[in-house]
């Protein structure tokens, strides 16, 4: 199937999103309709929802040329959130490349949890690690307000993003992007309350497995780095020691995970004796394992 543009009279909202939908389901693309309303509404420059007011709207030559050339691009795999520059993460915007990972839905049970660990008016230092774009951290900071933390991040076109995104929620006095790696964290012993990590996790044998989507535009770095082992574990061998170095006692650690490493995951925060007082793992909407809840002891 193509996908033109002028029909011989002005097309109407309508009947451009059912020739874009019907183009994205003959392609295969997660998602046909939900990706054809939102690429329409941003060749419009207007919200998804007015799409829906209008569909009787007649679209200009240029507006239907421009939702044309955007759903040709998403026809080839690109997630919607590139195409359009951005995606939304615990009710905030913001900015994605291909640079980045995209967030997930997911991922926001770490907000959700680290929100119920203190209280609103607590004074809290965190680190984000693995920041991507920044929505852990940036999604933490707006939430807590007398909350100071970094995001890291190996990748500095990823922290290039991040820093659009601190400056875009008017953290930039609160939050900073800064350049390491998860096995040196550039942090004091005991000077934080809050570890939270979204690592790649990964095994390599399921990477090739993975959706076009992620496969040809999505990051690799974000979900298998070269540098780290074939099972997927690496990062968290990396984190859960400088986790413990870095929090303070009662501090907690909240780190994402593939839903099959969960017991793995566990393991290696119980192997470290005397460094956490809890341990076990937290699961998402969907019943799977996906986040370690780790509490680091008063007694060491």
């Amino acid at each position: 199937m193509t996908l033109t543009s002028h029909p011989p009279a002005l097309p109407l909202v309508r009947e451009v999103l059912d020739r874009i939908t019907a183009y994205l389901a003959v392609k295969g693309v997660d998602s046909p309709r939900l990706s054809a309303e939102v690429l329409l509404a941003h060749a419009l420059g207007v919200e998804r929802q007015d799409i829906l007011l209008a569909k009787d709207r007649p679209l200009a030559p240029s507006e239907e040329d421009r939702a044309v050339a955007l759903a040709k691009r998403r026809g080839t795999g690109e997630p919607v959130a590139y195409i359009v520059g951005e995606k939304e993460f615990y009710g905030l915007a913001f900015e994605v490349t291909s640079d980045t990972l995209i967030p997930r839905p997911e991922t926001e049970h770490l907000i959700e949890h680290a929100l119920d660990s203190f209280p609103g008016d607590a004074e809290i230092r965190f680190a984000d690690l693995g920041c991507g774009c920044g929505a852990l951290g940036v999604a933490f900071g707006v939430e807590r307000k007398w909350a100071l933390g970094m995001a890291l991040d190996i990748s500095e076109a990823a922290l290039a993003i991040t820093r659009k995104n601190i400056l875009r929620h008017g953290l930039d006095q609160r939050v900073t992007a800064v350049a390491g790696d998860f096995s040196m964290l550039p942090c004091p012993d005991a000077s934080l309350d809050l570890v939270l990590a979204n690592p790649p996790y990964v095994p390599r044998a399921e990477y090739q497995g993975l959706s076009r989507e992620i496969l040809d535009f999505e990051p690799q770095l974000a979900f298998l780095p070269p540098q780290y082992e074939n099972n997927g574990l690496a990062a968290y061998t990396a984190i859960i020691p400088e986790a413990a170095r870095v929090l303070k006692p009662g501090g907690v650690l909240l780190m994402e995970m593939g839903c099959s490493q969960g017991q793995a995951v566990l393991s290696l925060a119980r192997s470290r004796r005397g460094e956490w007082e809890e341990t076990s793992i937290s699961k998402d909407l969907a019943g799977l394992d996906r986040m370690l809840v780790a509490v680091r002891s008063c007694g060491k």
